[in-house]
């Protein structure tokens, strides 16, 4: 019989990569969609931000929290994505025939494109909100800003899509 050790604290277990993977992925590709603005690369962003983690799992894991990590890194891969895409658009505009322009795509549904067109934070607060249900305190701690900046954030990309919604459905 073992005696039981005194004063000796068991560690936590931490959970394994493949189970975080499989909880985490299908999110962080709604997330990287709705901030990327494109459907078609979501799922390599969201991959690329997995790899990553798993590149540092051994850190990351023993966060309290791993899942607002990999939402930062998704989130942060989308909106360079979104970066690289609108500069590339501005250079295609600037050479291109408009008859060569690429046509918008077809899946994306217009409350998105709207979200698509909000400034980088905004579209992340509006992401994180309605697609994962995250109070305001939960944007906050993944965007790491303050809690009256993902306020803001959230209240005027709300604001701006009412305007843009509202626009279209004049139009």
């Amino acid at each position: 019989m073992t005696e039981p050790q005194t004063g000796a604290r068991a560690l936590p277990l931490q959970e394994t990569f493949p189970a975080f993977y499989r909880r985490e992925y299908p999110k962080m590709v709604a997330i990287a969609a709705a901030v990327s603005g494109n459907r078609a690369i979501a799922e390599d962003l969201a991959q690329e931000a997995m790899l990553r983690a798993h590149r540092h799992w051994n850190r990351i894991s023993a966060y309290d929290r791993p899942g607002a990590w990999a939402r930062r890194a998704t989130i942060n891969l989308s909106l360079s994505a979104a970066k690289r895409a609108s500069a590339e658009l501005k250079r295609m505009l600037r050479l291109a025939e408009p008859s060569t322009l690429p046509a918008p795509e077809a899946t994306d549904d217009r409350i998105w494109r709207a979200v698509a067109k909000l400034p980088r934070n905004q579209r992340a607060a509006i992401a994180l909100h309605y697609l994962e249900d995250r109070s305001i305190e939960e944007i906050a701690e993944i965007l790491q800003i303050a809690t009256a900046t993902a306020r803001v954030h959230l209240h005027r990309g709300r604001r701006a899509l009412a305007v843009a919604l509202d626009q279209q459905e004049v139009s």
